[in-house]
Protein backbone atom coordinates (compact mmCIF):
# COMPACT_ATOMS: atom_id res chain seq x y z
CA UNK A 1 0.00 0.00 0.00
CA UNK A 2 1.51 3.44 -1.11
CA UNK A 3 1.55 5.75 1.88
CA UNK A 4 -0.36 8.90 1.37
CA UNK A 5 1.23 12.42 0.67
CA UNK A 6 1.69 14.19 3.72
CA UNK A 7 -0.78 17.07 3.26
CA UNK A 8 -3.42 14.46 3.03
CA UNK A 9 -2.05 13.14 6.21
CA UNK A 10 -2.54 15.92 8.27
CA UNK A 11 -5.91 16.55 6.37
CA UNK A 12 -4.87 19.95 4.53
CA UNK A 13 -6.66 21.25 1.54
CA UNK A 14 -4.92 21.88 -2.06
CA UNK A 15 -2.40 24.94 -2.55
CA UNK A 16 -4.93 28.02 -3.44
CA UNK A 17 -3.15 29.91 -5.67
CA UNK A 18 -2.02 26.21 -7.41
CA UNK A 19 -5.84 25.83 -7.80
CA UNK A 20 -6.52 29.16 -9.23
CA UNK A 21 -3.83 28.11 -12.00
CA UNK A 22 -6.48 25.19 -12.32
CA UNK A 23 -9.02 27.65 -13.74
CA UNK A 24 -9.20 28.24 -17.37
CA UNK A 25 -8.23 31.81 -17.83
CA UNK A 26 -10.06 31.95 -21.02
CA UNK A 27 -13.34 30.63 -19.12
CA UNK A 28 -12.73 33.52 -16.71
CA UNK A 29 -12.08 35.89 -19.83
CA UNK A 30 -15.14 34.23 -21.61
CA UNK A 31 -17.55 34.94 -18.39
CA UNK A 32 -16.56 38.24 -17.97
CA UNK A 33 -17.15 39.61 -21.79
CA UNK A 34 -21.13 37.76 -21.67
CA UNK A 35 -21.46 39.70 -17.90
CA UNK A 36 -20.77 42.87 -19.78
CA UNK A 37 -22.57 42.29 -23.13
CA UNK A 38 -25.13 40.49 -21.43
CA UNK A 39 -25.24 38.33 -24.40
CA UNK A 40 -23.41 35.29 -25.29
CA UNK A 41 -23.30 35.96 -28.87
CA UNK A 42 -22.29 39.56 -28.50
CA UNK A 43 -19.52 38.19 -26.31
CA UNK A 44 -18.31 35.96 -28.96
CA UNK A 45 -18.33 38.67 -31.35
CA UNK A 46 -16.11 40.92 -28.79
CA UNK A 47 -13.94 38.51 -28.47
CA UNK A 48 -13.39 37.67 -32.22
CA UNK A 49 -14.32 33.57 -31.59
CA UNK A 50 -17.54 31.06 -31.98
CA UNK A 51 -20.77 31.22 -29.51
CA UNK A 52 -20.37 27.55 -29.10
CA UNK A 53 -16.41 28.01 -27.80
CA UNK A 54 -17.91 31.07 -25.38
CA UNK A 55 -20.54 28.66 -24.00
CA UNK A 56 -18.01 25.98 -23.13
CA UNK A 57 -15.75 27.90 -21.79
CA UNK A 58 -18.18 29.36 -19.21
CA UNK A 59 -19.78 25.79 -18.64
CA UNK A 60 -16.40 24.56 -17.89
CA UNK A 61 -15.67 27.67 -15.44
CA UNK A 62 -18.73 26.20 -13.80
CA UNK A 63 -17.83 23.10 -13.61
CA UNK A 64 -14.09 23.92 -12.08
CA UNK A 65 -16.03 26.17 -9.66
CA UNK A 66 -19.04 23.89 -8.99
CA UNK A 67 -21.89 27.25 -9.07
CA UNK A 68 -23.88 28.42 -11.86
CA UNK A 69 -22.95 32.01 -13.11
CA UNK A 70 -25.43 32.75 -15.33
CA UNK A 71 -29.52 32.27 -16.06
CA UNK A 72 -29.94 31.80 -19.34
CA UNK A 73 -33.39 31.75 -20.87
CA UNK A 74 -34.51 32.24 -24.98
CA UNK A 75 -34.79 36.02 -24.51
CA UNK A 76 -32.05 37.06 -21.93
CA UNK A 77 -28.58 36.10 -19.86
CA UNK A 78 -28.28 37.36 -16.33
CA UNK A 79 -26.15 36.41 -13.73
CA UNK A 80 -27.21 34.79 -10.26
CA UNK A 81 -25.53 35.67 -7.41
CA UNK A 82 -22.97 33.59 -7.38
CA UNK A 83 -22.51 34.91 -10.69
CA UNK A 84 -22.58 38.70 -9.19
CA UNK A 85 -19.77 38.24 -6.43
CA UNK A 86 -17.61 36.28 -8.94
CA UNK A 87 -17.55 39.21 -11.42
CA UNK A 88 -17.66 41.99 -8.88
CA UNK A 89 -14.32 40.15 -7.83
CA UNK A 90 -12.82 39.50 -11.58
CA UNK A 91 -13.13 42.78 -12.69
CA UNK A 92 -10.98 44.37 -10.83
CA UNK A 93 -8.41 41.97 -11.84
CA UNK A 94 -9.13 41.72 -15.51
CA UNK A 95 -8.82 45.69 -15.10
CA UNK A 96 -5.59 45.29 -13.78
CA UNK A 97 -4.22 43.17 -16.85
CA UNK A 98 -6.03 45.60 -19.41
CA UNK A 99 -3.77 48.50 -17.35
CA UNK A 100 -0.82 46.29 -17.68
CA UNK A 101 -1.22 45.58 -21.28
CA UNK A 102 -1.98 49.20 -22.00
CA UNK A 103 1.44 50.23 -20.24
CA UNK A 104 3.18 47.62 -22.04
CA UNK A 105 2.24 48.97 -25.14
CA UNK A 106 2.73 52.58 -23.95
CA UNK A 107 6.42 51.83 -23.17
CA UNK A 108 6.88 51.02 -26.93
CA UNK A 109 4.62 52.95 -28.59
CA UNK A 110 4.38 55.89 -25.99
CA UNK A 111 6.61 58.98 -25.09
CA UNK A 112 9.51 57.26 -24.24
CA UNK A 113 9.59 56.59 -19.99
CA UNK A 114 10.98 54.42 -17.71
CA UNK A 115 14.86 53.30 -16.59
CA UNK A 116 17.61 52.67 -18.56
CA UNK A 117 20.27 50.43 -17.08
CA UNK A 118 23.37 51.26 -19.52
CA UNK A 119 27.01 49.80 -18.91
CA UNK A 120 30.49 50.76 -20.51
CA UNK A 121 34.03 50.37 -19.91
CA UNK A 122 35.24 52.97 -17.88
CA UNK A 123 37.21 54.93 -19.45
CA UNK A 124 34.78 54.95 -22.65
CA UNK A 125 31.61 55.90 -20.03
CA UNK A 126 33.48 58.81 -18.66
CA UNK A 127 34.69 60.03 -21.76
CA UNK A 128 31.85 60.07 -24.69
CA UNK A 129 28.81 58.15 -23.08
CA UNK A 130 28.05 60.22 -19.56
CA UNK A 131 29.04 63.90 -21.27
CA UNK A 132 25.89 62.98 -23.56
CA UNK A 133 23.79 61.80 -20.47
CA UNK A 134 22.55 65.16 -19.40
CA UNK A 135 21.55 66.41 -23.15
CA UNK A 136 19.89 63.23 -22.93
CA UNK A 137 17.75 63.91 -20.02
CA UNK A 138 17.24 66.97 -21.43
CA UNK A 139 14.99 65.70 -24.36
CA UNK A 140 13.90 62.78 -23.08
CA UNK A 141 13.10 63.88 -19.20
CA UNK A 142 10.34 61.01 -18.71
CA UNK A 143 13.57 58.57 -18.96
CA UNK A 144 16.10 57.63 -15.68
CA UNK A 145 19.85 56.81 -16.54
CA UNK A 146 21.64 54.11 -14.61
CA UNK A 147 24.94 54.20 -15.56
CA UNK A 148 27.76 51.24 -15.02
CA UNK A 149 31.20 51.53 -15.47
CA UNK A 150 32.94 48.66 -15.62
CA UNK A 151 36.03 47.13 -17.49
CA UNK A 152 34.46 43.57 -17.17
CA UNK A 153 32.59 42.02 -19.75
CA UNK A 154 28.98 42.61 -19.33
CA UNK A 155 26.38 40.23 -19.21
CA UNK A 156 22.71 41.01 -19.79
CA UNK A 157 20.87 38.67 -17.82
CA UNK A 158 22.83 38.53 -14.36
CA UNK A 159 24.16 42.17 -14.22
CA UNK A 160 20.23 43.63 -15.98
CA UNK A 161 21.77 45.62 -18.39
CA UNK A 162 19.56 46.74 -21.30
CA UNK A 163 22.47 48.87 -23.40
CA UNK A 164 26.38 48.42 -23.58
CA UNK A 165 29.15 49.88 -25.08
CA UNK A 166 31.55 47.49 -26.30
CA UNK A 167 34.74 47.88 -27.89
CA UNK A 168 36.97 45.99 -29.45
CA UNK A 169 36.08 43.07 -31.70
CA UNK A 170 32.76 41.78 -31.00
CA UNK A 171 32.29 37.56 -31.49
CA UNK A 172 28.64 37.27 -29.43
CA UNK A 173 26.08 36.80 -32.17
CA UNK A 174 23.47 36.36 -29.54
CA UNK A 175 23.34 40.38 -28.99
CA UNK A 176 22.75 43.15 -31.50
CA UNK A 177 26.42 45.15 -32.07
CA UNK A 178 25.27 48.44 -33.84
CA UNK A 179 29.35 49.96 -34.27
CA UNK A 180 29.26 53.86 -33.93
CA UNK A 181 32.70 54.38 -35.13
CA UNK A 182 35.94 52.35 -35.82
CA UNK A 183 38.11 52.16 -32.94
CA UNK A 184 41.44 53.57 -34.19
CA UNK A 185 44.57 52.65 -31.64
CA UNK A 186 47.85 55.17 -31.43
CA UNK A 187 50.75 54.83 -29.54
CA UNK A 188 51.29 58.36 -28.31
CA UNK A 189 54.20 59.84 -25.98
CA UNK A 190 54.94 63.70 -24.67
CA UNK A 191 57.36 65.49 -26.69
CA UNK A 192 59.40 65.27 -23.80
CA UNK A 193 59.56 61.77 -23.49
CA UNK A 194 60.97 61.42 -26.69
CA UNK A 195 63.30 63.97 -26.65
CA UNK A 196 64.99 62.42 -24.19
CA UNK A 197 64.23 58.27 -25.33
CA UNK A 198 64.22 59.56 -28.81
CA UNK A 199 61.39 57.61 -31.35
CA UNK A 200 60.13 53.90 -32.37
CA UNK A 201 60.37 53.01 -35.46
CA UNK A 202 59.10 49.54 -35.53
CA UNK A 203 57.45 47.52 -33.09
CA UNK A 204 60.52 45.83 -31.97
CA UNK A 205 61.75 48.90 -31.10
CA UNK A 206 59.16 49.48 -28.21
CA UNK A 207 60.88 46.68 -25.77
CA UNK A 208 63.84 49.84 -25.83
CA UNK A 209 60.76 51.95 -24.40
CA UNK A 210 59.50 52.37 -20.58
CA UNK A 211 56.17 51.39 -21.95
CA UNK A 212 52.78 51.76 -20.10
CA UNK A 213 50.36 49.10 -19.60
CA UNK A 214 46.63 49.05 -18.71
CA UNK A 215 45.36 45.90 -16.49
CA UNK A 216 41.24 45.02 -16.94
CA UNK A 217 39.77 45.24 -14.02
CA UNK A 218 38.92 41.18 -14.66
CA UNK A 219 42.79 40.39 -13.97
CA UNK A 220 44.58 40.24 -17.58
CA UNK A 221 46.57 42.87 -19.28
CA UNK A 222 46.07 44.88 -22.56
CA UNK A 223 48.37 43.07 -25.11
CA UNK A 224 49.15 45.85 -27.50
CA UNK A 225 48.00 44.98 -31.18
CA UNK A 226 49.31 45.85 -34.78
CA UNK A 227 49.17 44.84 -38.23
CA UNK A 228 52.50 43.76 -39.27
CA UNK A 229 52.74 42.18 -42.68
CA UNK A 230 49.58 42.14 -43.18
CA UNK A 231 48.50 40.10 -40.52
CA UNK A 232 47.45 41.06 -36.95
CA UNK A 233 50.27 40.90 -34.40
CA UNK A 234 50.13 41.14 -30.67
CA UNK A 235 52.33 42.36 -28.27
CA UNK A 236 52.76 42.42 -24.60
CA UNK A 237 55.75 45.18 -24.22
CA UNK A 238 57.32 44.88 -20.58
CA UNK A 239 56.07 47.31 -18.44
CA UNK A 240 57.65 49.91 -16.61
CA UNK A 241 54.30 50.76 -15.01
CA UNK A 242 51.16 49.38 -14.94
CA UNK A 243 47.64 50.99 -14.02
CA UNK A 244 43.82 49.56 -14.19
CA UNK A 245 42.57 52.71 -14.27
CA UNK A 246 42.95 54.06 -18.59
CA UNK A 247 43.34 57.67 -17.46
CA UNK A 248 45.88 57.07 -15.47
CA UNK A 249 47.66 55.86 -18.23
CA UNK A 250 46.82 58.62 -20.12
CA UNK A 251 48.08 61.30 -17.22
CA UNK A 252 51.02 58.87 -16.75
CA UNK A 253 52.20 59.21 -20.46
CA UNK A 254 51.27 63.48 -20.63
CA UNK A 255 53.00 63.86 -17.90
CA UNK A 256 56.21 61.90 -19.81
CA UNK A 257 56.96 58.78 -17.89
CA UNK A 258 56.14 56.28 -20.74
CA UNK A 259 54.47 55.30 -24.07
CA UNK A 260 51.26 53.70 -24.37
CA UNK A 261 48.87 52.16 -26.77
CA UNK A 262 45.45 53.98 -25.98
CA UNK A 263 42.22 54.48 -28.44
CA UNK A 264 41.60 57.60 -30.11
CA UNK A 265 38.83 58.76 -28.11
CA UNK A 266 40.83 59.21 -25.48
CA UNK A 267 44.04 60.92 -26.71
CA UNK A 268 42.27 62.90 -29.63
CA UNK A 269 42.32 66.41 -27.72
CA UNK A 270 45.80 66.14 -26.42
CA UNK A 271 46.95 64.83 -30.17
CA UNK A 272 45.44 68.11 -31.62
CA UNK A 273 47.32 70.22 -29.32
CA UNK A 274 50.41 68.91 -29.51
CA UNK A 275 50.65 67.12 -25.91
CA UNK A 276 51.30 63.87 -27.23
CA UNK A 277 52.75 62.42 -30.73
CA UNK A 278 51.72 59.59 -32.35
CA UNK A 279 53.94 56.88 -33.60
CA UNK A 280 53.59 53.50 -35.64
CA UNK A 281 50.64 54.24 -37.51
CA UNK A 282 51.44 52.28 -40.48
CA UNK A 283 51.27 49.35 -37.84
CA UNK A 284 47.81 50.43 -36.69
CA UNK A 285 45.17 47.15 -36.43
CA UNK A 286 42.26 46.94 -38.11
CA UNK A 287 38.35 45.02 -37.76
CA UNK A 288 38.09 46.77 -34.36
CA UNK A 289 35.36 49.34 -33.59
CA UNK A 290 33.38 50.43 -30.67
CA UNK A 291 29.78 49.05 -30.59
CA UNK A 292 26.11 49.61 -28.51
CA UNK A 293 25.03 46.38 -27.91
CA UNK A 294 21.69 45.31 -26.87
CA UNK A 295 19.45 41.64 -26.83
CA UNK A 296 17.30 42.19 -29.38
CA UNK A 297 15.38 44.33 -31.60
CA UNK A 298 12.02 42.58 -31.05
CA UNK A 299 9.78 44.20 -28.61
CA UNK A 300 12.08 47.20 -28.02
CA UNK A 301 10.48 49.68 -25.68
CA UNK A 302 10.92 53.39 -27.13
CA UNK A 303 13.05 54.54 -24.14
CA UNK A 304 15.44 52.05 -25.65
CA UNK A 305 14.87 52.56 -29.36
CA UNK A 306 15.34 56.14 -28.46
CA UNK A 307 18.39 56.30 -26.52
CA UNK A 308 20.12 53.97 -28.74
CA UNK A 309 19.45 56.70 -32.10
CA UNK A 310 20.54 59.93 -29.68
CA UNK A 311 23.80 57.90 -28.83
CA UNK A 312 24.95 57.28 -32.25
CA UNK A 313 24.19 60.51 -33.67
CA UNK A 314 25.99 62.22 -31.13
CA UNK A 315 28.93 60.08 -30.64
CA UNK A 316 29.80 59.91 -34.92
CA UNK A 317 29.35 63.73 -34.69
CA UNK A 318 32.52 63.86 -32.18
CA UNK A 319 35.79 64.12 -33.91
CA UNK A 320 37.09 61.51 -32.04
CA UNK A 321 38.16 59.34 -34.86
CA UNK A 322 40.77 60.14 -37.18
CA UNK A 323 40.70 59.63 -40.76
CA UNK A 324 44.54 58.94 -41.30
CA UNK A 325 47.82 59.22 -39.80
CA UNK A 326 48.22 62.10 -42.45
CA UNK A 327 45.93 64.81 -40.72
CA UNK A 328 48.22 63.88 -37.17
CA UNK A 329 50.35 66.36 -35.67
CA UNK A 330 54.25 65.57 -37.42
CA UNK A 331 56.04 63.89 -35.00
CA UNK A 332 59.43 65.83 -33.91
Amino acid sequence: MFPRHPDAALGTQADPLASSFATTYAGVVAFIAVAAEGSFARAAERLGVGRSAVSRSVQRLEGQLDVRLFRRTTRSTTLTHEGDLFYARCHAGVDRIVEAVQEMRDLRQGPPRGTLRISAAVGFGRKVVAPLIGEFRSTYPEVSIDLLLSDKPTDFISDRVDIAFRSGRIGNTEIIAKQIFPMQMFVCASPDYLRRRGSPTTVQDLVDHQCINFRFSSGPIFEWEFKVNDRPFKFMPRAALTYNDIDLVLEAVLDGQGIAQMPGYLVSESIMRGALLTYLEEYSPEGRGHYICYPSRRHMPSRMRVFIDFMTDRIRATSFPFPSGRDLPAAA
